[in-house]
């Protein structure tokens, strides 16, 4: 029977581009492998996932998409998208069992790839005796917390959003208590407990695979590997495969694309690209002090601009609508700057915008697949976290000297006066350093998937071990 490798992401468009990727790198090495991606359709704003799909569907013909059965459910009554995600995959456990067992009828499941928010679907696997892999699409550093939640969760008995600490966690630079993942600040939550659990099931598995590379998390990775994180358990295997990345062309640019045509015109490493991933919204005060901060800076820019989060609670979940920039955005912003800057409704191609010559600085969220663009282009940036891990991956930035971190306020809110002054620092003079920082990273990145790198040697080891 042929091989098949499963792979089962969560719902949201960048773990889905993370995790094809890695099917695709995977098929580069085995040629004569077909992989086969659970898609559960979410019924909530996670990022639009037809178009890329459709994309691959017709350029990998090794690999192909399986979409589990809608789960409907009231998701208004849960406090955050990862209760959400959660609730997802557990409800969706009886259909990929019946996926699992109908691909085993025909083929060999060769392993059984599951993305972390996936853990309620190991057991399946185990008990059709599949080899289960974790795919971790954030950093090392981040795992290395992840893994030590148990000690902490044994350390302290308030919640980490009160405690008002430095945290220590082996690999990682100390951190404020109220850096840590957002979903587990509060420790009596429901979020909480299935990251705690999510923890205990690495553990379990045959191996861990990260969108990382060896020379970026040097510390996490020894202090992973070296048991420190999993004190008293054994851990498995931990394969550095990164960087993944969606290409250029299948982040949905082409060169008649109008910010493509517009970053042409610009001269080279003049131009601030801000964006702040998929799904991150900032509130209509926020956008004005952006706006401000961005024009007293001087500085080329090109600006995705979202709706802010809507008030009404019942549609807290959903897409927003497309934005209406003039009545956003400050009075005469639009007219004192469209000699220089570009603003965007909703999306642009990032990969693509990210790869331009013209663009010198990325205001970003600090989502580990925006970071891993940027460093593998060498584009310094303006860390301004959102949600999920993005603070810790904020102060990893920050220590590696990659890019600026973004101070807020008493409110969480970043004043214009912070947002021209982080945006002077990584498109002047001043940040030299941090740009030469960051193109020896882009040395070391390209260094670890060309042929003898690090994480090839990481994805044919992974190889070795199914086939």
């Amino acid at each position: 029977m042929k091989s098949v490798l499963v792979l089962y992401p969560s719902p949201g468009i960048g773990h889905l581009i993370s995790m094809v990727e890695l099917g695709k790198s995977i098929i580069a090495h085995n040629p004569s492998l077909s992989i086969t991606v659970l898609i559960s359709p979410p019924s909530f704003n996670t990022g639009a996932t037809d178009v890329y799909i459709r994309r691959i569907s017709a350029a990998e013909p090794s690999i192909s998409f399986h979409r589990l059965p809608l789960i409907s459910f009231d998701f208004n009554s849960f406090p955050t998208f990862e209760s959400i995600i959660f609730e997802v995959v557990r409800r969706s456990n009886p259909y990929v069992s019946e996926a699992l067992h109908a691909i085993s009828r025909s083929s060999t499941v060769s392993a059984f790839v599951i993305d972390f928010f996936c853990a309620a679907a190991q057991d399946i696997a185990v008990g059709l005796r599949i080899p289960t892999y974790y795919y971790y699409t954030s950093g090392a550093g981040t795992l290395a917390i992840l893994l030590y939640l148990p000690v902490l969760h044994r350390l302290y008995k308030k919640s980490f959003g009160d405690l008002n600490e430095i945290l220590s966690v082996p690999g990682f630079p100390p951190f404020p208590s109220s850096d840590m993942i957002l979903p587990v600040l509060d420790r009596d939550s429901t979020d909480y407990a299935d990251f705690l659990q999510v923890s205990r099931c690495f553990r379990t598995s045959q191996g861990v695979l990260v969108n990382t590379f060896e020379s970026l998390e040097i510390r996490a990775l020894a202090a992973i590997r070296a048991g420190d994180c999993t004190p008293g358990d054994v851990m498995p295997p931990v394969f550095c495969v990164g960087p993944l990345m969606a290409s250029p062309e299948n982040g949905g640019a082409d060169a008649e694309n109008d910010c493509i045509k517009w970053l042409d015109k610009q001269p080279s490493r003049s131009v601030l690209f801000i964006c702040f991933g998929s799904v991150g919204l900032l509130s209509a005060s926020q956008l004005t002090e952006l706006a401000i901060g961005l024009e007293r800076s001087g500085q080329r820019f090109v600006w995705v601009v979202r709706s802010p989060p809507t008030e009404d609670k019942s549609k807290r979940f959903l897409r927003p609508p497309d934005p209406d920039v003039e009545g956003l955005l400050p009075e005469g912003f639009i007219r004192a700057t469209e000699e220089r800057g570009l603003v965007v409704k909703s999306w642009a191609p990032q990969v693509a915008i990210l790869n331009h010559e013209a663009v010198g600085g990325f205001v970003t969220h600090c989502g580990w697949n925006s970071i891993l663009e940027a460093i593998s282009v060498g584009v310094p940036m303006v860390a301004w976290p959102l949600y999920a891990e993005q603070k810790l991956n904020r102060v990893y930035l920050a220590d590696l000297k990659l890019a600026v971190a973004v101070e807020m306020d008493d409110d969480g809110r970043v004043p214009a006066e912070e947002v021209e002054r982080c945006v002077l620092e990584i498109m002047s003079e001043k940040g030299k350093q941090m740009r030469e920082a960051i193109t020896e990273m882009k040395a070391e990145a390209a260094a670890a998937i060309s042929a003898g790198g690090s994480s090839i040697a990481s994805l044919d080891a992974v190889v070795a071990q199914l086939w």
